[in-house]
């Protein structure tokens, strides 16, 4: 009889321990798939972190780009607005060197008008006192 009693106690520990191994191959089961369930969760959201990092290095270089595009471009702009302004200042110079030539050609035309004014009236002059003397002689 105690050799059916250690017999029955062994069994009963035998089923015990399977029954023990079953439910540590269950919580181990669990505890791993708890474990893969939060490292996918943690890499999903460092995989997102990583494509965010991504796209916002990508979108940094391009603003560099546009920023040292829009540099040049405005460079450029400033190089043709001072040419435009240098050359209005010319236009203002050329404007006035071309008064000046008028104002001078009026004085000539003046000068010119007045002095054939004055040879026309020192003909008529001379040619009536010529006429003038030609009747004298004439006459006499």
């Amino acid at each position: 009889m105690l050799s059916s009693l250690v017999k029955e106690h062994s069994q009963r520990q035998a089923v015990r321990r399977e029954h023990q191994e079953d439910l540590r191959q269950i919580a181990n089961k669990a505890s791993s798939e708890l474990t893969e369930a939060l490292v996918d969760h943690l890499n999903v959201g460092v995989a997102q972190a990583y494509l965010n990092q991504k796209r916002l290095d990508a979108e940094a270089k391009q603003l560099h780009t546009n920023a040292t595009d829009f540099a040049k471009q405005t460079q450029n702009w400033l190089h043709l607005v001072r040419t435009f302004n240098d050359t209005l200042k010319d236009l203002g110079d050329v404007k006035n060197w071309a008064k000046s030539i008028e104002d001078d050609m009026r004085t000539v035309s003046s000068t010119l008008e007045y002095t054939y004014k004055v040879n026309r009236e020192a003909n008529s002059t001379l040619g009536a006192a010529s006429s003038l003397e030609s009747s004298t002689l004439l006459s006499n």
